[in-house]
């Protein structure tokens, strides 16, 4: 084994705001986004070609829909009983000589993470990629308590080294083209480690090397890891972690302690139950029939893998959700991105508008449930999308996002009530709500009167031809951004009743 410095230099996570509250509403941070041709030219290229592939993907298989269902199925059970299954499973991690701790919050997780590793004497560790540790702000925790957290996902440490916030689920990255990640290895790695080599170009196979070579003295050296888990079996115990490098595997088998912190919604019944999953999983996100490199743990195992084994529970807001009836479905989310990659609103503005490590569709209801509406940029968040359907359309679980959204919408509209860390608050609705609140009263009065409403489409129809290229007033936000689409060549009341029949 080469030798590597005692010391290695500390990492300095990227400064960002630190509570949702410091983020600026949806429409300011997209309008902002919207203007960087770099940024929209990153994600058009990386979205079309991941969406393009799923596609051919997921047609591969004929029972595709019936996957699709038993996913839901699953998922609606084990949320209904959670209670049930998360005992289930402490009860065997526990069996198979691991500890299971419970979290109610981020707060609470960030120390109990903080002191096991304090415990070992060990001042760092390295990370498989995990969403819950980003959503309760782990590393700069760890940071603070003088630990060094190293990320080892090759698009978590390209985020990592340009001190930046990750801006898609997937590939957290997807914002960077190539030459801006050589001239951020090129820059950053001799200060967190192994240096890039010289020279190095921007060739996907040269930059993959180069992180290998970076990351392979932290693998060797580290004896505390932390990971996520995609799920959790309740019957056995087994941990769940699928990823398409090989990191993954290397920081859950070398290292001497194993922590490992996830949400209470990925647990799920039996080992059965992972064959809908790892089918549907791997195709919906990485567009790949099977799963490069998928691990799996029970507790400890003498001279097998790590000696010590944690499994941190986390609640932080998940049991609030789970009580909205309609909301609750959010928690189902696989963490597959398939949503956000058919996402008009997430193509054009990015992850980072979202204000939260869960962007793009799913983020939209998932963020406002699990933080409350009660910041401005989740009380934004229902209102981040066009209600077009194509993320139900692609959920490998069938989450009804549109629904949710509309929901959230009219909690926010209304001003509550609203959970946020266990405390009922009431919030005051968004500026520019009074006004939507007006026209959607008035929708309803000309709706529930059909002669008015006749005969406002018959004005409307004689009007054709006086249609601007652009909105006036507050519309001109909208034609400023889009073209208007051309008019048919006749109203559909006319079509209608000269093809069918139908009542004019």
């Amino acid at each position: 084994m080469p030798a590597f410095p005692q010391h290695p230099p500390r990492p300095q996570h990227p400064a960002q705001p630190s509570a949702p509250g410091d983020f600026p509403p949806f429409r300011a941070a997209a309008r902002e986004a919207v203007r960087d041709t770099t940024l929209g030219a990153n994600l058009r290229r990386a979205t079309h070609t991941i969406r393009d592939k799923r596609a051919r993907a997921v047609a591969e298989l004929a029972d595709w829909d019936r996957l699709r269902a038993a996913g839901k199925a699953v998922k609606d059970h084990t949320l209904r009983h959670l209670d049930r299954y998360l005992l289930q499973l402490e009860a065997a991690v526990t069996a198979a000589g691991g500890a299971v701790h419970w979290a109610a919050d981020a707060a609470e997780a960030n120390r109990i993470v903080t002191g096991l590793v304090l415990a070992t004497g060990e001042r760092e560790v390295v990370k498989v990629k995990s969403m819950a540790t980003q959503e309760i702000g782990l590393n700069e925790a760890l940071e603070a308590a003088g630990i060094a957290a190293y990320e080892t996902d090759l698009a978590e440490l390209i985020v990592q080294l340009g001190h930046d916030r990750p801006s898609h689920i997937l590939v957290p990255a997807i914002h960077r083209n190539r030459g801006e990640i050589r001239d951020i290895f090129a820059s950053e790695m001799g200060r967190w480690g192994r240096p890039a080599p010289d020279g190095l170009g921007d060739d996907p196979r040269e930059l993959a090397e180069a992180a290998r070579l970076h990351l392979r003295e932290k693998f060797l050296r580290a004896k505390v890891a932390v990971s996520g888990a995609n799920f959790m079996v309740a019957e056995t115990g087994t941990m769940v972690v699928l990823e398409s490098e090989g990191n993954g595997r290397m920081c859950l088998t070398l290292p001497e302690t194993l922590i490992s912190v996830v949400g209470i919604e990925k647990v799920v019944p039996t080992f059965r139950d992972l064959e809908i999953f790892l089918q549907t999983l791997p195709r919906s996100s990485t567009a790949e029939r099977m799963n490069p490199y998928t691990t799996m743990w029970t507790g400890t195992t003498e001279g097998d893998g790590p000696r010590a084994f944690h499994l941190v529970l986390l609640d932080n807001g998940r049991t609030d959700t789970l009580a909205d009836e309609v909301g609750r479905q959010a928690l189902r989310c696989i963490r597959c991105s398939a949503c956000l990659n058919v996402c008009p609103v997430y193509e054009r503005a990015g992850g980072h508008a979202y204000g939260s490590v869960y962007p793009g569709p799913i983020g939209a209801i998932l963020s406002p449930q699990l933080r409350g509406t009660a910041s401005g940029i989740d009380a934004s968040l229902p209102f981040a999308s066009t209600l077009c359907g194509a993320c139900y359309e692609v959920c490998p679980v069938a989450i009804d996002i549109p629904e949710v959204l509309v929901h959230l919408r009219e909690r926010v509209v209304q001003g509550g009530p609203v959970t946020r860390e266990g405390v009922r608050v009431r919030i005051r609705p968004a500026r520019g709500h009074a006004a939507e609140r007006a026209a959607m009263r008035a929708a309803r009065l000309l709706l529930e009167r059909p002669g008015a409403l006749r005969a406002g489409e018959r004005l409307l129809a004689r009007a054709r031809r006086l249609r601007p290229d652009r909105l006036p007033g507050p519309g001109r936000a909208w034609t400023d951004t889009r073209e208007l689409p051309d008019l048919p060549a006749e109203p559909f009341r006319d079509w209608w009743a000269r093809e069918r029949g139908g009542r004019t």
